[in-house]
């Protein structure tokens, strides 16, 4: 089944993944079920599921920072969808297009890259 949204990562992102990759192999299966689970569901079917944060400030008309704070990471046993991992991306409304900014665990980093996010807007 092919997606209606275009996903796409910043080299900040893919960065990030890559570093957390390591630590947590099912990373990449994991990133692929939230898209279909959370974003998909959220931004397409216009439901929620309580994992899709608005990063508030960051959001216009045409673009959209959102948090996700529920990824089911399977390397974290036991902690479900509690796992700690997060990832910011943005949402260009028109163009149906996602891209990834950042991905972080919570145990290494309390917060989002408030300065990347910033960074890529003005992009």
């Amino acid at each position: 089944m092919t997606s209606i949204i275009n996903y796409c990562e910043t080299p900040g992102f893919q960065k990030d993944f890559k570093r957390l990759h390591k630590k947590f192999k099912s990373l990449g299966e994991d990133l692929e079920l939230v898209k279909i689970a959370a974003i998909e569901l959220f931004h397409i079917q216009k439901r929620s599921n309580l994992s899709v944060f608005p990063i508030p400030g960051f959001c216009t008309e045409t673009i959209q920072v959102y948090k996700i704070k529920k990824l089911a990471c399977r390397a974290l046993k036991g902690r479900g969808a509690k796992s700690g991992i997060r990832v910011i991306y943005a949402f260009h409304c028109v163009s149906s297009k996602i891209d990834f900014i950042e991905i972080y665990f919570k145990g290494e980093k309390e917060n989002e890259d408030r300065d990347r996010i910033l960074d890529y807007l003005k992009k």
